[in-house]
């Protein structure tokens, strides 16, 4: 085992979950555009000034909530685990992936679906 110092390990965290990151918003807004598409023409109505300050909203808190990736990877290879961490943080990755998609369709449904 080699010791990993903190530096490294934040290194590798960002040059690891940093290109994801445009997967991770693309799956997001995937997920929103076809709920969108899902309750169309109704859901014309629902774009208005404010429900879009809503959604930028809830992109830039999606993406602070990725960045709680970074602490757990950081912290996993100081640990005696690295070499494992860094084979199954594709683990992560994907329940953070698929969490994201989860409240993405929550908040949209809420946004623009209706009861007709």
């Amino acid at each position: 085992m080699t010791d990993t110092s903190p530096r490294a390990a934040l290194t590798d965290a960002i040059r690891y979950w940093e290109p994801r990151r445009i997967v991770y918003n693309l799956v997001l807004l995937v997920v929103v555009g076809v709920v969108f598409l899902a309750h169309l023409p109704a859901s014309r109505s629902d774009v208005t000034f404010g429900s879009l300050q809503l959604l930028f909203v809830l992109a830039v808190l999606a993406n602070i909530a990725y960045c709680a990736a970074h602490v757990v990877d950081v912290i996993a290879q100081l640990s005696a685990f690295r070499s494992v961490w860094i084979r199954f943080r594709w683990i992560l990755l994907l329940t953070g992936i698929a969490f994201g998609g989860v409240l993405a369709n929550f908040f949209a449904q809420g946004i623009f679906a209706h009861a007709t």
